[in-house]
C-alpha cells in the first residue's frame, strides 16, 4: 500500500479534502477572523531584515507566519521564560495565529485555495497578458516599417511635382511667376521640329483636296511662322505693340494686398454721422468713337444754322474740296501692313491661348488618326480587295517606311507639346484657381509625410511602453510560480503524512 501513489487532480482538491473531512466545507469566517488578526500583529513587527523580506509579498498565509515565528524566537528570546513560554506580545499574538490556521486544518484548505486560483487563474492570466503584450509590440514595430512605404511615396510624389513646376516649394508664389517666365522656351522647345511635319501636312491636304489655306491653318501658320500672337494669326500681320492680360495667379494663403477698405473713398460724414464710402473701381466708357470726333470737329468748323431756309442760304458756308483734309484737324489712321495693337486674347501666342491651344491639338490628332488610316491601308489593302483603289493614288509615292517616319514626327510633337511641365504652367497662368489647387496638393502631401512620421513616432513609443510592461511582468510571474511551487510541495508533504507517507501527485498543475 505504501508503494501506491495517491493522484489528485488539481481541480478536484478542494473537493477531495473536503469529502475524506480533512478540512470544513466552510472557512470563510474563520479566513477572516485570521486575516483581521495579521493586520492587526503586523502593526508591532521588531526590525529585521528577513522580516522585511518576508513581508514584502502580497499574500501571508500559514507556512509565513511559521517563518515569522522562527525569526521571532530569535528576536524576542529574552522574554521566553524557563518553562518555554514568551512574554512579548507579538511571539503571543503570532503564535494565537498559527493555532486559529491549525484548527480544523484551516491552513490546508487555504493552502489548497490559493494553489488552485494561482494554477487554474492567476499564472494563465499573467501569461495571456504577457503574450497579448508581446503580440501588440511586435505589430507597432511591423506598422513602423509599413508606414515607409506611403512617406517614400508621399516625398517622391511631392519631389517630382516640383520637378515638373520648376519650383523648389520655399516661397511658391514667386516661384509660380519665375516658373511661368519659362513658358515661351517651354513652347520653342515643343515645337522646334515641327516643321518636319511638312510632308505629312501636303499629304493630307492632298488626300482630302483642300487647299493650302484651308488645310490645318494653324499647323500651317506654325510651320511658316512661328509662335506667333493670335492677333497676328488673325489679321496676317505683326501687331505694333502687345498688351497681355495680366496674370491671374492667386494664391489665398500668399497673397498680398490692400484691403477692401484701402479700395474705398470716403466722402466725410453726413448729417446722421455715418461716414459714407464708396468702392473706387476703375470706370470705362469705352473709347471714343473717331466718326463722332470728327463730325464734331467740322459742325464746330462750319457754323451751321438751323433758322429758317433764307437765313440758311445767306449764311451758308462753301466747303471747299480742294483744301486739305489736315486742316480740318481730321487724322486718317494708317493702313495695310502697318499693323495695330494686340489685346486680351489676340495678346496671347497661338500655343499659350487656351482656345487656339486646344485647336492646334486637335489638328495634331487630326493629322495624326490620318496617317494612322493610311498605314493601316497600306498594310491590309492587296490586288485582290474590291476597294476603290483610286483612293491609293495619292499616296502611291509614298510607302509604309516613310508614313511610319511621318506618324512619329507627329507623336514626337503631341508628346513635346503635353509634358508636364508645360500643361502645369498653362493652366497655374489661365486658372484663377490652379495655383491654390497645387499650393494646398504639395501642403496635403507635407501634412501626410510629417503625419506619418508623428505616428510613427509614436507607434515606437508604444512598442517601448509594451516592451518595458512585458518586462515587469516576468519578476510578477516568476514570484507567483515559485510561491505555487512552494505551496505544491507542502500540500502534498501534508496529504502525505496523513497517509502513511504515501507518495501524493497533484496532477494538472504548473508544466
Amino acid at each position: 500500500e505504501a508503494d501506491i501513489p495517491i493522484d489528485i487532480h488539481t481541480l478536484k482538491l478542494q473537493d477531495w479534502l473536503v469529502s475524506r473531512r480533512i478540512v470544513p466545507k466552510n472557512i470563510q469566517q474563520a479566513l477572516k477572523d485570521i486575516r483581521t488578526k495579521i493586520s492587526d500583529a503586523l502593526q508591532d513587527m521588531p526590525s529585521h531584515d528577513q522580516l522585511i523580506q518576508l513581508l514584502k509579498g502580497a499574500n501571508i498565509n500559514y507556512f509565513h507566519c511559521k517563518q515569522i515565528v522562527e525569526i521571532l524566537k530569535q528576536t524576542e528570546k529574552d522574554s521566553k521564560s524557563i518553562f518555554g513560554h514568551y512574554g512579548s506580545q507579538r511571539m503571543k499574538d503570532w503564535l494565537e495565529i498559527l493555532r486559529l490556521y491549525e484548527k480544523d486544518n484551516i491552513y490546508l484548505a487555504e493552502a489548497a485555495q490559493v494553489y488552485v486560483r494561482n494554477v487554474n487563474y492567476e499564472v494563465p492570466s499573467i501569461r495571456r497578458q504577457m503574450s497579448k503584450w508581446e503580440q501588440q509590440h511586435e505589430e507597432c514595430l511591423k506598422r513602423c516599417q509599413d508606414l515607409n512605404k506611403p512617406e517614400s511615396a508621399f516625398l517622391a510624389e511631392h519631389t517630382t511635382l516640383l520637378q515638373h513646376l520648376g519650383v523648389k516649394g520655399e516661397n511658391l508664389k514667386e516661384e509660380f511667376i519665375e516658373a511661368l517666365k519659362t513658358l515661351p522656351a517651354l513652347y520653342a522647345e515643343s515645337i522646334k521640329n515641327i516643321k518636319t511635319l511638312e510632308e505629312a501636312l501636303n499629304l493630307y491636304g492632298q488626300t482630302t483636296g483642300q487647299t493650302r489655306q484651308q488645310c490645318l491653318p494653324i499647323l500651317r501658320h506654325l510651320m511658316e511662322f512661328g509662335n506667333t500672337t493670335v492677333y497676328q494669326y488673325c489679321h496676317k500681320e505683326p501687331p505694333l505693340s502687345v498688351e497681355e492680360p495680366p496674370l491671374k495667379l492667386s494664391l489665398s494663403e500668399t497673397q498680398s494686398g490692400r484691403s477692401a477698405a484701402d479700395n474705398e473713398i470716403d466722402y466725410g460724414d453726413d448729417n446722421g454721422g455715418t461716414s459714407s464710402t464708396i468702392s473706387a473701381e476703375i470706370i470705362d466708357f469705352g473709347e471714343l468713337n473717331l466718326e463722332t470726333e470728327t463730325d464734331i470737329a467740322v459742325s464746330e468748323a462750319i457754323d451751321i444754322d438751323w433758322g429758317g431756309s433764307e437765313s440758311a442760304a445767306a449764311n451758308a458756308v462753301e466747303i471747299n474740296s480742294d483744301i486739305p483734309i489736315e486742316e480740318y484737324g481730321i487724322v486718317v489712321e494708317g493702313a495695310g501692313m502697318d499693323g495695330g495693337i494686340a489685346k486680351g486674347d489676340q495678346a496671347y501666342t497661338l500655343l499659350d491661348s487656351p482656345a487656339y491651344s486646344e485647336r492646334f491639338t486637335d489638328e495634331l490628332c487630326e493629322l495624326e488618326s490620318f496617317l494612322k488610316m493610311r498605314l493601316y491601308e497600306l498594310r491590309h489593302l492587296d490586288a485582290s480587295s474590291n476597294i476603290m483603289f483610286s483612293l491609293l493614288d495619292n499616296i502611291s509615292t509614298h510607302d509604309e517606311e516613310s508614313i511610319c517616319k511621318m506618324l512619329i514626327n507627329v507623336e514626337d510633337i503631341l508628346t513635346a507639346i503635353s509634358c508636364e511641365q508645360t500643361r502645369h504652367l498653362f493652366q497655374l497662368k489661365h486658372s484663377t484657381k490652379y495655383g491654390d489647387l497645387l499650393a494646398s496638393k504639395l501642403k496635403q502631401m507635407l501634412k501626410a509625410v510629417e503625419k506619418i512620421r508623428h505616428t510613427r513616432e509614436t507607434l515606437k513609443q508604444r512598442a517601448q511602453e509594451l516592451k518595458q510592461e512585458r518586462a515587469a511582468l516576468n519578476p510578477i510571474l516568476n514570484d507567483i510560480i515559485t510561491q505555487t511551487r512552494q505551496l505544491q510541495q507542502h500540500i502534498e508533504e501534508d496529504i502525505s503524512k496523513r497517509y502513511k507517507c504515501r507518495t501524493v501527485n497533484l496532477l494538472g498543475g504548473l508544466n
